[in-house]
């Protein structure tokens, strides 16, 4: 543990001694008042970077209050654009170094212009570094201040000639990936619940990540939760991080009673919560089938606690089939690759997060999580059946969303 805490406290002050050379060269010609100015907050926010990534060595962030959660993620935000300033910066010193050494053995006399060429171009690569340390460093704040908020209602048609006609215009929300432990309060969820609400939508259903770890991160927001109401019901599904899988400190049966009380928050929430299971629909004397699994990870050996057979036995029957599967990888591998699962007609997923970050502009998407899911934001299609992706409603690692915005889907199923 101490060399581990030597390294990266050597590493965090060498960037930010990196860092301070590029605010002494830009305000070499500013006036001393504005320049001691500069220097105390530069001090500052390397005292606050130095102190936070100390800590976090001895403390995992993922266990403190959120708020603090929140000023180390600004620290780290912070010293990673400080490091992509300073690169610019470092590369020079190394092709100085290799010419100061390759010096000794040619002989080249000094020469006055090179000293004056060294010196604008040391302020012209102290600008490009601080360009690429700020501008990064409030996109990303923006993101945690504004974007982990900005709700957007994406509305999709799923047409299908299996759908009965008493279905046709039947409107759906998809909720997912709340992650209830990252909000500071329940005023964000609170009002995307009001925007699900505007939507006046015929079912709600939520694709799973109730939670980062533990059920008590619910406990603030018990009553909003109880906001999501539907005529046909209010269903849901778990993803991987409701398991509390990724906590490992947990006392003798104390993960189970974790999730047994996750799934008690879903009944008291009104959400009919489906484990490897379906249940009928019925609108006008005619019915559809929904199933639901735990979480089926195809990626990243994420765990595979679902059951697809189990949930689908029984439904043959049914003209129209809806999956609620956490992770879109499972489609992938299993619902449209086994000939059995071929008439399930739309699964609904989440998962991705759209890596909350990215770019979306009308007839362009991008987000690097495309590199590890094939399907990952949006609705796709495999001859018959459809495949929605929701993007995520909350956040998790960075308490933010840049270009990749939080998601309320509205699928409205339409008869071909």
């Amino acid at each position: 543990m101490f060399f581990r805490f030597l390294i990266v406290f050597v590493l965090v002050v060498l960037i930010e001694i990196y860092f301070f050379q590029i605010i002494k060269t830009i305000t070499i010609d500013f006036t001393p008042g504005k320049r001691k100015l500069v220097y105390y907050i530069a001090y500052g926010l390397a005292a606050f970077n130095i102190i936070f990534s100390a800590v976090a060595l001895f403390y995992p962030p993922n266990e403190w209050p959120v708020f603090f959660r929140m000023l180390y993620s600004i620290a780290f935000i912070l010293l990673i654009c400080k490091l992509f300033g300073v690169l610019f910066l470092i590369i020079d010193d190394v092709i100085r170094l290799f010419r100061w050494i390759g010096s000794y053995f040619q002989k080249a006399p000094a020469d006055a212009t090179e000293v004056t060429h060294h010196i604008s171009r040391l302020k012209f690569l102290s600008y490009v570094g601080l360009t690429f340390t700020v501008v990064p460093a409030i996109s990303f704040i923006y993101g945690m201040v504004k974007g982990a908020y900005k709700y957007r209602v994406h509305k999709v048609k799923v047409k299908s000639p299996n759908l009965p006609e008493a279905f046709h215009g039947f409107k759906i929300v998809q909720l997912s990936d709340i992650h209830s432990g990252s909000f500071m309060s329940s005023d964000p969820l609170v009002k995307a619940f009001g925007i699900v609400m505007e939507q006046k939508p015929d079912m709600i259903l939520f694709t799973g990540d109730l939670v980062n770890n533990e059920a008590k991160e619910t406990e603030p927001h018990l009553e909003s939760y109880k906001l999501l109401k539907a005529p046909y019901g209010v269903y849901s599904s778990l993803g991987n991080h409701d398991y509390g899988d990724y906590k490992h400190d947990w006392e003798p049966g104390a993960k189970e009673a974790n999730l047994q009380a996750l799934k008690d928050v879903h009944a008291q929430s009104g959400w009919r919560l489906l484990m490897n299971e379906h249940v009928p629909i019925e609108k006008d004397g005619q019915k559809i089938a929904l199933l639901g699994i735990e979480n089926w990870g195809g990626n990243l050996n994420f765990p595979r606690y679902g059951k697809l057979e189990n949930a689908y036995a029984g439904t043959e029957g049914y003209p129209f089939k809806i999956l609620l599967s956490h992770d879109p990888s499972h489609w992938d591998m299993q619902v449209s690759q086994e000939r059995k699962y071929k008439d399930i007609d739309l699964t609904l997923s989440g998962h991705t997060h759209g890596m909350q970050f990215g770019i979306e502009i009308p007839g362009f998407k991008w987000s690097p999580v495309k590199y590890i899911y094939k399907h990952w934001a949006g609705l796709y299609r495999q001859d018959n059946q459809y495949l929605y992706v929701n993007r995520g409603l909350g956040f998790l690692g960075y308490p933010g969303r840049l270009g990749i915005w939080p998601e309320i889907t509205v699928i409205e199923l339409e008869r071909a």
